[in-house]
Order: structure tokens, then sequence, then C-alpha cells
């Protein structure tokens, strides 16, 4: 559909839906652009990298704007098979068409998308028909928008100094320079070409230059290729939901650090849980908590290419951090750091006002024993598809199995790192479970390393506890924690992982619960948060989560609900922008999506939902 929009519409930047943009991605870092034509999210040379353009969290705060003069209506696609977005602006004179992309190496295909990353964001404008009058403003603001670079002109362009890096940029137009800020006024008539381009380095590096302006359309249709080489060789869902799948696959991709195989969270920070509130965090990191989930919707969605890479990442991160008398880290920077100190931002305003802006994320130490079930539920899933262990992770293995013999039996933060009071979370003892199952099948495979009786024995005794203390007859439900009341989507992953079959009377029942008193508008919670200091720690309360819904869409399929599971699928799916991209939440009022954007996990979600509806239906 259509959007409408205006150039005094930029005045509202730091207030547009998050839905509102588009994801750009050079698999080494990300951009967001507005439908309204403007970036207004940049971080390089990495996604953790202090942001260019942060406009989306301040409207001083960095952006590039490239729009009609005037009134306009705007639609936009990715290319087929791409993350090059593609955005037709209609006026009263005419039409034209914005291409933009993050760039690969040029001549770059297949499984080395990501490799020596130019660090380069190019923008072609194509008339369509008529004649369009247009605007450029460019306003880098490096760290944040703490850094007010100047230009020096350049015959085509300028480049910045100040600050800690420089870009260089390259206009098919003649532009004007002021201080911080270039700008430009243009017309682009029917079948005319303009490019325009930008390139980070880091300010030791001399001499870099930027993509001629008459080179820019075909470096982008490069890129549009190389992505859509990718995906031919990834394309291995068939199912009746193959667009969406291949675009949640896509968008994994493009949160994919390529040097290391980390893929993020989102490519964002601070984007709110609820309008206004504090629940602001910082997504740029790998989490050991999506690994195995991710994997799998890799291997669903493309191939072991990617998987590879992920489980290679995460185990060297994680090596040598697994003990009975050390916990394991819960995430890891993208390059492998372990110190991922939180801090505010207090300069910067938020998203709509939603302050703190924060970068660094204090989970980081805290302690959250689900992490073995997730990374050892990885570790399987890698060795079934790709074979034969080395031997530096047979004996992680056995770390990993080891420890959640013994932690176990202690309190956590639980897998939403919650910052109140530890507890026994049951999702916890669920994972640690699933650590110690996973590890029982591994023992053959694990040489002098295997220890499958005391695993088993262990493993045995966690399931005798949730299957007892788990069990709330109040809410007829398995709860948040040992000998509590209280719900917990989380407990959805009780069939996800096989400790029980959705069929099983009290996960039945279980899911009823969850599906009647954990949703709003029929969409999941994570746990209720909504008087004011809450068990978690955090004030203020948050919207429904996805990926939580579509836990639930998996388990009503796996229960043989199947007209219900399509429903909420369809209604999920649904709720994606007009890209297919989904945030970390939805509003359950008003429906706008809300939290980092693009979020990894909801497009696991996706991914996996659609791969248990095929099921469902194949057993029909």
């Amino acid at each position: 559909m259509p959007k409408r929009g205006s150039l005094t519409d930029t005045t509202a930047a730091g207030s547009r839906p998050i839905d509102s943009y588009g994801l750009l991605s050079d698999c080494n870092s990300a951009a967001l652009a507005g439908s309204d034509g403007s970036i207004d999210w940049l971080c390089v040379p990495r996604f953790d990298s202090p942001a260019v353009f942060a406009r989306i969290l301040d409207p001083a705060a960095g952006h590039w704007l490239i729009a009609p003069a005037g009134d306009f209506e705007s639609e936009r696609r990715y290319l087929p098979g791409s993350l090059v977005l593609e955005t037709t602006f209609t006026t009263e004179t005419g039409s034209v068409r914005l291409r933009d992309a993050l760039v690969f190496a040029e001549g770059q295909r297949h499984h080395d998308l990501g490799l020596d990353a130019p660090h380069e964001l190019l923008r072609s404008v194509e008339g369509v028909a008529g004649s369009v009058d247009l605007v450029l403003e460019l306003a880098p603001r490096p760290e944040y928008g703490l850094v007010r670079p100047l230009f020096r002109m350049t015959e085509d362009g300028g480049r910045t100094f100040g600050g800690p890096n420089q870009v260089v940029v390259r206009a098919g137009v003649p532009v004007e320079v002021e201080g911080p800020t270039m700008r430009a006024a243009f017309a682009v008539s029917e079948r005319d070409r303009v490019g325009f381009s930008l390139r980070w380095s880091p300010i030791e590096s001399a001499g870099v230059e930027a993509t001629a302006p008459d080179e820019v359309a075909a470096r982008i249709e490069d890129t549009a290729e190389a992505w859509s080489s990718w995906e031919a060789a990834h394309d291995i869902y068939d199912g009746p939901h193959h667009e969406l799948v291949r675009l949640s696959s896509r968008v994994l991709k493009g949160l994919t650090y390529r040097p290391t195989g980390a893929i993020v969270a989102a490519p964002t920070t601070s984007l709110p849980e609820t309008v206004g509130g504090g629940r602001n965090w910082d997504y740029r990191y790998a989490w050991i908590r999506d690994a195995s989930l991710t994997l799998q919707a890799l291997y669903l969605g493309t191939c072991s290419d990617e998987a590879e890479n992920f489980v290679s990442f995460m185990t060297s991160s994680a090596g040598g951090g697994a003990s009975a008398d050390h916990s394991l880290q819960i995430m890891y920077g993208i390059g492998g750091e372990h110190d991922l100190t939180e801090r505010e931002l207090p300069h910067l305003r938020g998203w709509r006002d939603s302050a703190p802006v924060r970068i660094g994320n204090g989970a980081w130490n805290q302690t959250q024993h689900d992490v073995y079930g997730e990374l050892l539920d990885a570790l399987h899933l890698y060795h079934e598809e790709l074979g034969e262990l080395h031997p530096e992770i047979q004996g992680f293995v056995a770390e990993l199995a080891d420890a959640a013999a013994v932690k176990w039996q202690e309190k956590d933060a639980g897998m939403w790192e919650m910052r109140g009071e530890p507890r026994h979370h049951l999702s916890s003892k669920v994972l640690c479970w699933t650590a110690l199952d996973r590890a029982v099948k591994l023992a053959p495979s694990l040489g002098e390393f295997g220890g499958a009786e005391a695993w088993a024995r262990a493993r045995d005794e966690i399931r005798e506890a949730i299957l007892t203390r788990g069990w709330s007859e109040e809410k007829q439900a398995y709860a948040q924690s040992f000998d509590s009341d209280d719900l917990d989507a989380a407990q959805l992953l009780i069939p996800i992982v096989g400790f029980l079959p959705a069929t099983d009377e009290r996960m039945r029942s279980t899911i009823e619960a969850i599906a009647t008193e954990l949703t709003r508008d029929g969409l999941v919670l994570r746990y209720l948060s909504e008087d004011g200091e809450n068990a978690d720690g955090l004030a203020g309360s948050e919207g429904t989560f996805t990926i939580c819904s579509f836990w639930l869409v998996s388990c009503l399929a796996k229960a043989d609900e199947l007209e219900r599971a399509e429903a909420l699928f369809d209604r999920l799916t649904g709720s994606a922008n007009d890209l297919g991209l989904l945030a970390e939440e939805i509003n359950p009022e008003s429906g706008e999506q809300l939290g980092n954007f693009p979020q990894a996990f909801s497009h696991v979600g996706l991914i996996t939902a659609a791969w248990e509806l095929d099921q469902a239906r194949s057993k029909q």
C-alpha cells in the first residue's frame, strides 16, 4: 500500500514508526532506510560500531535524505532475492525510483558475501515518468551524534574531517556544504539516472575513494546479483510459506557478521519495548540463548554454511568458560568480546523520547543456566548434520554437560534476563535437562570425554524436579519457577526441546493457560509485567513478544490444533511491515511494532513455526 509523505515529515524524525524502516546490510554492518527516503541509522564498520547516522534515536543525530521536494506517495520492495531496497516516489509531476544498498565487494558471490566489505552505502535515483524535483540532505554525525564533522569540498562531493573516522561522499549532482551538512536540489526526468556514494574509513586510512556516480547503479545491481546468488544456493525450503521463509532467511543472513559467523539479535540499540518506557537495550551482540533455535532456522531455511560458522563462533567465544565453579557467559560481542559493559548516552532523546539510550548490555555478566541447554542443543544439531566433532569440541561438550549437572540446582536470572532477585526458573531447569539429554546422545562421539551414565542420572533428577516442583495446581500449568503460580511463555519450549510432547495432558493444559491468561488480543506476553516495579526488577511494561507468539503457533501445531495455529501464524505475519520485517514486540492495542528492529529471534520463530505447520499438515 502506498505511503503518503512530504519533505516536512522529516522534522518528525526520531518518532517515525519503527516498522517504517527497511534493513540494508553488507553482512558486516547495517543501515535503516525509511519509507520517506531518509537513512536514519548506520553503524560502520561493524554492527556494534558507533553510529554515523542515528536520527532514529534523536533528530539531531545524523541522517541522509533523498526525497521529492513536495508531497509524494511511496511504495517499496526488496529486489528479488536480495536486501537491496527499492523505493518508488510518485508526485503530481512524475515518479522516480530510489535504490539503496550497503554493497559487497565487487563480483562477490555465494558463500563469500561479506568478506572484505568496502563499507560503502550507495544510492541511485532513476526517472520513471515525468519530472520530479528532489532534495538531498546529508548530515553525518559520528559517535551517535556527538561529533559534527566538517566537510572539505571535492570535485564531485566532499570528505569529512573531525572525529575518529571519515566519510567520502560523491554525488552525481552539484552539492553545497554548510558546516557539517551537505545539501542539493535537483530534478530527475524519465530515463535520467543519478548516483550517490558514501564510503567510510578509519581516520588513519588516507586516499580512500568512493564509487564514481556513473558507476553506482551497476554496483548496486552487482550487489543484488550477489544476494540472489546466495539465495539460489540456499533456497532449500519448499513449503507453502516459501516467500516468507526466504525473506526471513535473508534477514538472518543480513544480521550475520561474516568475518566471525556471529549473528546479532538485532542491528539496533534502545528501540523501546513501550513508548516512553525505559526498557531500552542494545541488541547488537550474539546471545547463546538464541543459538539452538537460530541454528535450526538456518538449517530449515538456508543450508549448513552459516550454521557451521555460527557454531564455530559460539564455541570459540565460549570455549574455556564452562565449568562447575564458573558460569558460562550468556552473550558475546560479534568479534568474540566478553566485556560488554553497559552505559547510557544522555545526549540522545531516544525514539519518541524513550530514554535512556544504552550501548553495551549489562546482561553479559548475569547468571543464566539455560545457556547450557541452548548451546548443547546447537552442538547436537551441528553434529547430526555435519559429522565428527573435533577433539577440542568433544572436551567442551563434556565441560558443558558437567556444569549443567551441577548448575541446575542453583537459582539464576532466567532466560529473559530478569534484573530482580534470582529464582529457580523452570525454563533454566528444562534447558539444563536439554543439555544433559543432548550430551547423553553425543556421548558415543566424545571418546574419552564421554560420561553418559552420570549425565543420564542428572538428567533424570532434573526431570523429576520439574514434574513435581514446576507444576502449579492453581494455574493447572507449568509455572515460571519452582513452587510458583506465575505463568511464563518460556514453558512453550517444553515440547519444542522434546521434554514433553505437546499432546501430554499437562502440556496441553499449560498451552491453554498461556493462550488464555498470558495473551493480549491473542498475542503472547513473555510474563506479566504490568504492576510498576516488577519481579523482573524493571519498571513499566512491555508489548507482546513476537517469538513467544510463534512458539505458541509451533505448540498448537504439535498439539494437532492446526486451524488455531494457522490463524495465529497468519495474524503474526500480517503484523510485519510492507517489506516483511518483524521487530521484537507488537503493541497489542495499536498493532504497532516495538523494540529493536528487525529482530533475528522473531524471524527465527517465523521459520520454525512455518516448518511445524508443514509437519502438522503432512500428518492429516
